[in-house]
């Protein structure tokens, strides 16, 4: 798959059959948008692209207003990357997302940017889609624009779960309620988290569990605590499949850290540092906690070891 900005499109990049969106998470909702934007371009025999914007719309208006946000993030862009990746998708064309972008209205973010720059033979949306200077534009707006502009336009329908529409506030809140399982079925895939091994306090290793660690920052936090987790090694000699354990959090027994993500690989020896690793929560163990002393702790990873493997094993 192949990635561009506003600014580098290659010709045989132009007239591709896009899904417009943030695809945080790339949701069983996201992939059933992709599904119909596939289809649209298997018949204009166009590429298949996702139109998105980085950073994050609400990144930026954050930011701009001086208001603090919590993070959020299901995936950072390197993440959504290569879950669209997964799906098939020939190219990703990111619009980065500033205060220039930020004043076009409906039809100069039409004309300019979709036709303009990009220039989409096709584009597909979810229903509830606004776009342009303060999200003026709808689906209905869309349509008329692809009409005078001479692109197509695809109104897809909301997915759902249960009594809920699948959008990834609701994975988010899966998340926070400790319910890995719940926002995998939201999803269609486990929640990963991924990024570069980072070095750390090397205390595990001192407890006979070294840990790989990683930064959650800018991600949306899922509830502190323990999870058994499968653990793909995307680079480096090691790449791979593997089994573990993560523990997500800001560690109380030792004080009051930064948040931080922790996995034990099951059966591994290597050096890891560097290479990229993505996590998937399975299930949620159990809460962090203090103990009364190191030999409580280890008793207690063992036990969470334990129920790991057995857990990872019906996989």
């Amino acid at each position: 798959m192949r990635r561009f900005q506003t600014k580098n499109i290659p010709d045989d990049a132009r007239g591709a059959a896009v899904a417009i969106g943030n695809f945080d998470g790339v949701h069983l909702g996201h992939q059933a948008i992709i599904d119909v934007t596939r289809k649209q371009a298997r018949k204009n025999n166009a590429p298949l692209g996702i139109l998105t914007f980085e950073p994050h719309p609400r990144s930026f208006f954050s930011k701009r207003d001086g208001k603090e946000l919590p993070p959020f993030r299901l995936l950072n862009a390197d993440a959504r990357f290569h879950q669209l990746e997964k799906l098939g998708v020939d190219l990703i064309l990111e619009i980065p997302f500033d205060q220039a972008l930020c004043e076009l209205s409906d039809w100069e973010f039409s004309q300019k940017i979709l036709r303009g720059s990009f220039g989409l033979s096709h584009v597909v949306v979810g229903s509830d889609f606004c776009f342009g200077k303060g999200r003026q534009g709808n689906v209905l707006s869309l349509g008329g624009h692809g009409a005078q502009l001479g692109f197509g336009v695809t109104i897809a329908q909301l997915e759902n779960y249960g009594d809920h529409v699948i959008s990834s506030t609701n994975i988010r809140k899966a998340l926070i309620d400790a319910d890995p399982q719940k926002a995998a079925a939201m999803l269609g895939h486990l929640h990963r988290i991924e990024g570069a091994v980072e070095h750390g306090e090397k205390r595990g290793r001192t407890l006979g569990y070294p840990t790989i660690n990683m930064t959650i920052d800018g991600l949306q936090p899922p509830a502190f605590g323990v999870y058994a987790v499968i653990t793909d090694v995307l680079t480096g000699p090691h790449a791979g499949h593997y089994k573990g354990v993560s523990s997500i959090g800001v560690r109380p027994m030792f004080g009051q850290n930064h948040p931080n993500f922790e996995t034990f690989i099951f059966d591994f020896a290597g050096d890891l540092y560097g290479e990229t690793i993505s996590v998937g929560l399975v299930e949620y163990l159990r809460g962090e906690k203090t103990f009364d002393g190191v030999d409580s702790l280890v008793t207690q990873m063992d036990s969470d070891c334990v129920t790991a493997r057995n857990i990872l094993e019906k996989l």
